[in-house]
């Protein structure tokens, strides 16, 4: 979760709000314009892309597009038009950048765990499984924009990557309608335009065993951030934690880090990446972000000890 932190507004300015519950989280847009209604509109437009992407995305919806692909797309390739073939894509090139540590056909295991109920799949299950977990058996044909599976069973979802996109282009929405100032936020990811009205945003990186507490502050602009924790879905059973964030190694909740934070100018690629670095641990986690340029990360470690990439000094409290 990142939580933006207030700084003192010029007396002048028109801040808009907004806040709904959307993609299975709370997402929210806060920006300044000079002319309040036209600041209304532009917040109430990139709610509604939101809202488009999630219908399209949502593997809750038996209507969406993605839904169509996971039913169909081992018989035969299913067309899945320009905009979600295009994030598939660039969610299987995030795979290969990591070696597999990010991997959307996590739900093959992860459609097994319910996380409310507090309920995890056995061992045969997860032996029998293991084996549709593989982007490598996901096919794209691009004279299509056509995804096929090259097994029975596969499925893809995109969690790992869909609300950096979405707010990604939410912010698109708001710079297209002239705003220059803007946070848009969907869980652990948020997407920022220019500066606060003068100053930079504040960005705060919750603790990872704190609801309300802030592990670390972030003075950003024109930049994205995105967190991946272990906080987020789980339950607890005999004193170790499931959460939803799997090793598709092993089909098993990641273990050895609390949470990852990675900032970047792009909201898609930080979403991905926070989820792979989590996966891949401190210092396979950190060599991939050294290799990034322009991207930088913060993880928590087990032992709540906060590391950080090359590019960001430990800040001062």
């Amino acid at each position: 979760m990142v939580l933006a932190l207030g700084i003192a507004q010029p007396a002048d300015a028109a801040w808009v709000d907004r806040a709904e519950a959307m993609m299975g989280t709370r997402v929210s847009v806060r920006l300044w314009h000079d002319d309040e209604q036209s600041a209304a509109r532009a917040a109430d437009a990139a709610l509604a892309e939101i809202d488009r992407i999630e219908r399209l995305m949502s593997t809750y919806r038996e209507d969406s597009a993605i839904s169509r692909v996971n039913r169909e797309a081992a018989a035969h390739p299913v067309p899945a038009g320009e905009e979600l073939y295009r994030l598939v894509e660039t969610a299987l090139r995030i795979s290969r950048l990591t070696d597999g540590a990010f991997d959307i056909t996590f739900d093959s295991v992860g459609r097994h765990y319910d996380y409310r109920a507090g309920q995890r799949p056995d061992e045969a299950t997860i032996e029998r499984e293991i084996g549709r977990l593989d982007y490598r058996l996901v096919t794209l044909v691009p004279d299509r924009h056509a995804i096929r599976f090259e097994r029975d069973g596969v499925r893809i979802n995109l969690g790992g990557i869909a609300k950096g996109y979405a707010v990604e282009r939410a912010a698109a929405v708001l710079a297209d309608a002239g705003v220059e100032h803007a946070i848009v936020t969907a869980g652990g990811d948020s997407r920022l335009l220019g500066d606060r009205a003068g100053e930079p945003w504040v960005v705060g990186v919750r603790d990872p065993r704190s609801e309300q507490g802030v592990a670390v502050r972030l003075p950003l602009v024109d930049e994205a951030i995105s967190t991946s924790g272990d906080y987020e879905r789980y339950f607890e059973e005999d004193g170790v934690r499931y959460h939803h964030i799997l090793s598709p190694a092993t089909g098993q909740p990641a273990r050895g880090v609390y949470s990852a934070s990675v900032v970047g100018p792009d909201a898609v690629l930080t979403d991905g990446l926070s989820t792979s670095v989590f996966v891949l641990g401190v210092d396979r986690g950190l060599a991939l972000i050294e290799g990034l340029p322009g991207y930088e990360a913060i993880i928590i470690d087990a032992s709540g000890r906060m590391h950080y990439s090359s590019g960001l000094m430990p800040p001062t409290e």
